[in-house]
């Protein structure tokens, strides 16, 4: 495709419209809409409770000691004054893709590209630094009831503190979430669902029983590690959050999202934020801070802990088993939300056609699907989970810092825009929101800032020498157009009818 003629800072500065954006050529225009308020918030719970609660304990405790707890409600204020950002923005621009669709919309082009760059980490390390956490607790679950474990070689990174050959559980669960994500969103919500419900009553269980064994003696020099260390533990546990952002990725998939959406990302922040916080004042009231850092709990924590309290082996088989199903589910929504990107990246025009392509029987977008699950499936097989997590954070807050500039903005420039739920103390919330943000990024360490400079910098060149030539806001690079606001599966506007038809839906006159 020629370039068109338009500058290049025009260009970087259009916006994708509210209302009416253009699809482009060779991709498919919508998802199947199947998924209802309780399915999507048990999305958010599915992306969020796990990965914090089931093993980051044992990296942000080190950090924070006692005071981890104030970390914890850190990160949940942060989280929740974004997280409410996030629930206008969806009832006004409820599509897939996720702050990079809301970047989009009232940042321009070139904006949205770098956010889309932070989500596609943000996603894939996430997937990966879930699946190392869960063959740890696969090990530990194994060893409770065959008295067996993964060997070495097979269930660890080359560069672990302990190196293996590949970690083998990590790639089978990556592989598994993909084949259920190809059937279908509506059957990974029902699955995704079951898990959150068993995963919740699971970690009910163990603060029930950690409890018992609470001693007031153990947050004894509870600020000891001082802000530094407060601050560094809220941006290592804040990567378990993404949760929130994964709701608002369904956009296209959602019965009424300008209603559900809001609800559904409100419901999930206020049950991942109780849990968080009581599971964490059960754990580390149950024993020693400096127990936390020892190398059998960097891999199964609470499951350890319970042992240690019962003295057996059923509360921690019990907890090992709840994790790894609960783990599961983290994978599973974490995945659905990195393809939803791709796809509306691919529709907009900034990714190949290939990455919007629907199976016409499932309503999936099986190539992207595939893609994601090879490269996260190779990052979770030999890359070590510590050297995951802060390449995780940095892209969350990144992401929801622009949600909350992003209000402020469509605020201004679209005010009569209808919005199922807009956020209350405006605007002081959303400055808040990037506030907290971007307090919490200065805990990161500097050699993150690098890497994802780097990260950013390479997708940025991919615009500027691909992206801006064959994006749908060009002339002549769209077959039609979706009403970005209320789209449904007839609101396909055609503009000509393109010889190698993608589209999902026929025109009106067809059907």
């Amino acid at each position: 495709m020629t370039a068109p003629s338009m500058s290049l800072s025009e260009q970087m500065l259009r916006r994708r419209p509210v209302i009416g954006a253009p699809v482009a050529h060779g991709a498919s225009d919508h998802l199947k809409r199947s998924i209802g308020t309780f399915q999507l918030t048990m999305f958010g719970v599915g992306a969020t409770v796990g990965t914090g609660i089931f093993f980051v304990l044992s990296a942000a405790v080190p950090e924070a000691g006692p005071a981890v707890i104030i970390s914890f409600i850190i990160a949940g204020i942060a989280a929740g004054l974004s997280a409410i950002c996030y629930a206008e923005l969806a009832s006004a621009v409820p599509v897939s893709g996720s702050t990079y669709s809301y970047a989009y919309t009232t940042l321009g082009e070139f904006v949205a590209m770098g956010v889309a760059a932070c989500l596609l980490l943000e996603y894939g390390v996430s997937i990966s630094a879930v699946a190392v956490g869960w063959s740890g607790y696969l090990n530990n679950l194994l060893d409770n009831l065959f008295g067996v474990q993964i060997p070495q070689a097979l269930s660890a990174a080359p560069w672990d503190a302990n190196p293996g050959f590949v970690n083998l559980p990590a790639v089978i669960l990556i592989t598994m979430c993909a084949l259920l994500l190809i059937r279908g969103a509506s059957e990974s919500a029902l699955v995704n669902t079951i898990m959150v419900i068993i995963k919740l009553g699971v970690l009910l269980m163990f603060a029930v029983i950690a409890f018992t064994a609470f001693n007031t003696d153990h947050f004894a020099g509870f600020w000891d590690s001082g802000f530094a260390g407060i601050t560094a533990a809220a941006s290592t546990i804040f990567f378990s959050y993404i949760g929130l952002d994964a709701v608002s990725t369904a956009g296209d998939e959602v019965k009424d999202p300008q209603h559900t959406m809001p609800r559904a990302i409100i419901g999930a922040l206020i049950v991942v934020t109780t849990v968080y916080v009581l599971v964490a004042i059960a754990a580390l009231g149950s024993q020693p801070t400096a127990e936390f850092s020892s190398e059998e709990q960097a891999t199964a924590g609470l499951s350890v802990i319970l042992e240690n309290i019962t003295g057996g082996t059923w509360a921690s088989m019990v907890l090992a088993a709840g994790a790894v199903i609960s783990i599961f589910s983290v994978s599973l929504v974490v995945m659905y939300g990195q393809t939803r990107i791709l796809f509306a990246m691919g529709r907009d025009g900034l990714l190949p056609s290939m990455f919007a392509k629907v199976n016409p029987r499932t309503m999936t977008p099986v190539n992207n699907t595939i893609i994601v699950a090879v490269v996260v499936a190779l990052l979770a097989g030999f890359i070590p989970l510590d050297y995951l997590l802060d390449m995780v954070s940095i892209g969350t807050l990144v992401a929801f810092i622009v949600v909350s500039l992003g209000v402020i903005i469509l605020r201004v420039r679209e005010p009569d825009l209808e919005r199922g739920f807009k956020v209350p103390l405006y605007p002081i919330t959303p400055i808040l929101s990037i506030a907290a943000c971007i307090w919490i990024l200065s805990g990161l360490r500097w050699y993150t800032w690098v890497w994802f400079g780097v990260w950013v910098g390479v997708a940025l060149l991919f615009y500027v020498f691909w992206g801006r030539h064959h994006s749908a806001l060009n002339p002549g690079a769209s077959d039609g157009y979706i009403p970005s606001a209320v789209p449904g599966d007839d609101d396909v506007m055609f503009v000509t009818e393109p010889e190698n038809h993608h589209f999902v839906t026929p025109p009106k006159d067809q059907t």
